[in-house]
């Protein structure tokens, strides 16, 4: 399959409601069956939330929290478009590994806090709390990060989850970490839904997946973060009507310095800036565009307005030609 095939394709996924991703997705695949592994393994999907029912907290589920050859329960609204695709021959594996569902709330009944599911917890059938550090359903022998990684894991969703409140004022968080031969990964996940109390529906999802290469001397280690966060907006008001938005932004950063407060730091401004870009390039063309088509405003509303501002003109232009006299 042509290389300008998948751009086109690729091209079209950000153009679309990233609420219907999974639905476009399989419509797509189903057009060009050629780019179908392409497809999976380059379109990110929303994140879901799952509950950890030992602790009740949510955590946020994708690939970086899953382990084992065995598929996550999708929402109600992406069981039939998961089923569709795995009907794919030879597919079934890569697109469950490829493709990131949105995310899902588990509640951990132990602490009573909420958590998301994603394959980075997952092991089996069963998904591990960063609460209690439990899989549910119970599994022995299920992947742990190490004693001092779990420490730090505990500190890090702690955090995180002061973090989450102070930017989003709600949602969930989760931290998932594990170990590499020279240092650790993790991701971050934050998923915020809007309850649409105020006509306005919506919902914010963040994958933060770093790397972090310690350094001989244990002091200082090389950070190399790359972001996904995807939003979604549908508004339903008398004045303005029904109007969809939505997009993806996809980034990366790497830096050296001496590790929460340096992971922190590092998706604080990946964050900020991930939100200036959305709210400069999709929500100011947005109102542009919206704003030469229509107005809210009565039509005589505005020629009234034209008209005082006419007369402003001309009465400032009077002033101060007698002035010049």
């Amino acid at each position: 399959m042509s290389e300008h095939q998948l751009d086109s394709a690729l091209d079209l996924m950000r153009r679309l409601p990233p609420q219907q991703i999974e639905k476009n997705l399989a419509d797509l695949i189903d057009l060009v069956p050629g780019l179908c592994e392409d497809l999976l393994s380059s379109v990110d999907q929303p994140l879901k939330i799952a509950r950890d029912k030992t602790i009740g907290k949510d955590y946020l589920l994708c690939d970086y929290n899953r382990d084992g050859d065995s598929y996550r329960a999708m929402e109600q609204d992406s069981d039939q478009t998961l089923c569709h695709l795995l009907q794919v021959p030879g597919l079934c594996e890569d697109l469950l590994s490829s493709v990131d569902q949105p995310l899902k709330i588990a509640r951990d009944k132990t602490i009573g806090k909420d958590y998301l599911l994603c394959d980075y917890n997952r092991d089996g059938d069963s998904y591990r709390s960063p609460w209690s550090n439990q899989y549910e359903p119970p599994l022995e022998d299920g992947a742990m990060p190490s004693e001092r990684l779990r420490k730090l894991e505990i500190e890090a969703n702690a955090a995180f989850d002061q973090y989450r409140d102070m930017y989003f004022e709600g949602g969930v968080s989760s931290v998932y970490l594990w170990d590499l031969d020279h240092g650790f990964a993790g991701v971050i996940l934050i998923k915020k839904a809007g309850d649409g109390s105020k006509k306005i529906r919506g919902c914010w999802d963040s994958i933060h997946v770093i790397e972090v290469q310690e350094k001989s001397s244990g002091r200082s280690a090389h950070y190399k973060l790359t972001s996904t966060a995807m939003l979604w907006l549908q508004t339903n008001k008398e004045g303005s009507g029904t109007m969809n938005l939505g997009g993806s932004l996809d980034t990366s950063v790497s830096d050296s310095s001496p590790h929460i407060a340096n992971m922190g730091r590092m998706i604080e401004d990946m964050e900020n800036k991930i939100r200036n870009t959305l709210n400069e390039i999709y929500f100011g063309k947005t109102k542009d565009v919206v704003n030469g088509l229509r107005s809210t405003m009565q039509l005589s509303y505005l020629k009234q307005r034209e008209n005082l501002q006419n007369d402003l003109a001309q009465a400032l232009r009077g002033r101060s030609t007698q002035q010049t006299n």
